[in-house]
């Protein structure tokens, strides 16, 4: 029975050497070290200097270990077709996850798994290329908890404060579409913030901008959006406990909706809209001055959102979910 392959070691690497220096013939070295001849051969062919034609054992040693290195890699992403989708969905703010699981409804023919587009993201050539890294989802070098930096709680002074332990638990569910999260996001270089809506079953998002921070622009804001939907898709709306929401009365009275709160510090029990302003801030980061922010660039900013396939619709897209809540509710 034949002995298995063994790649040369260090040791036999400079024995080589030395005898290669001393003149001995490819046979006689092979025999020294108990190696095949073409073994021998081949080590003095491939590893040796080619810009002085000599064998320096330790550069040999490391060649040979680099070639190993780089024989078990796979070109990323090799089909143009996939290439080219992924490219282009990156760059409309989708993350490898969706591009990977809409590829599939998109093409049934192809796939690639969202680790292969990581790797492709990464890969050193890659990024020689093109940087693909500034198209992925920022992320906190550390993790924050919940509640990390709360020492106290502030009074409460939002009349008719329903919490949202007194929500229904089927809404939890996202079964019945018409259940919504609101917020706003605020600029610190000016009064401007945006509003921020949220439909829990289809993830639909609606961004207003608004011109201060205040409960009555707010209303208007969440009114006119909501307004357009018919009263099935109008049950209620879950808020934090900021300030800006202490005319909550005034919205359902408009809607038919009724309001839930947030407990103190835990905005984390509105994840969805959490979410959802953790996607505009990709586009509009902290320090962006909303001042200078026009409606038609918050327009853009929402529909790519609502264009984005979502793991959690099956990677359908928000606005392909509402449709068909709108037709079945039509029919």
């Amino acid at each position: 029975m034949k002995n298995k392959y063994k790649h040369l070691s260090c040791e036999e690497r400079d024995k080589i050497a030395v005898l290669r220096a001393r003149g001995c013939s490819y046979g006689s070295i092979a025999r020294a070290i108990d190696r095949d001849k073409t073994t021998v051969f081949r080590e003095l062919n491939r590893n040796r200097s080619s810009v002085y034609n000599v064998y320096l054992p330790h550069k040999a040693d490391r060649r040979a270990k680099d070639r190993k290195s780089r024989s078990g890699r796979r070109p990323k992403l090799k089909n143009h077709i996939i290439r080219r989708y992924v490219i282009a969905k990156l760059k409309l703010g989708w993350s490898p996850e969706q591009i990977s699981g809409k590829l599939r409804k998109d093409h049934p023919e192809r796939s690639i798994s969202y680790e292969a587009i990581y790797q492709y993201i990464y890969d050193k050539e890659t990024r020689k290329r093109v940087n693909l890294v500034a198209y992925l989802p920022r992320a906190h070098k550390k993790r924050k908890f919940f509640g990390q930096g709360h020492h106290h709680k502030n009074k409460l002074h939002i009349p008719r404060r329903v919490s949202i332990d007194e929500r229904p638990k089927y809404i939890d569910k996202r079964t019945k579409p018409g259940h919504w999260e609101a917020d706003t996001v605020i600029s610190r270089q000016s009064k401007k913030a945006l509003a921020v809506s949220l439909e829990r079953k289809s993830r639909m998002i609606h961004i207003d901008k608004l011109t201060a921070k205040k409960s009555c622009k707010l209303v208007k804001a969440i009114t006119d959006r909501l307004n357009r939907y018919p009263k099935e898709l109008r049950r209620t709306i879950t808020y934090d406990n900021g300030s800006e929401n202490v005319e909550h009365e005034r919205i359902n009275k408009i809607l038919g909706t009724k309001s839930y709160f947030c407990n103190p510090f835990h905005s984390w029990e509105k994840g969805s809209i959490e979410h959802a302003i953790s996607l505009i801030r990709r586009f509009l980061p902290k320090k962006t001055d909303f001042a200078i922010i026009n409606n038609s660039q918050v327009r853009k900013i929402e529909n790519l959102l609502n264009n984005r396939p979502r793991k959690c619709l099956n990677y359908q897209t928000p606005r392909e979910v509402m449709k068909s809540l709108n037709v079945a509710l039509a029919g």
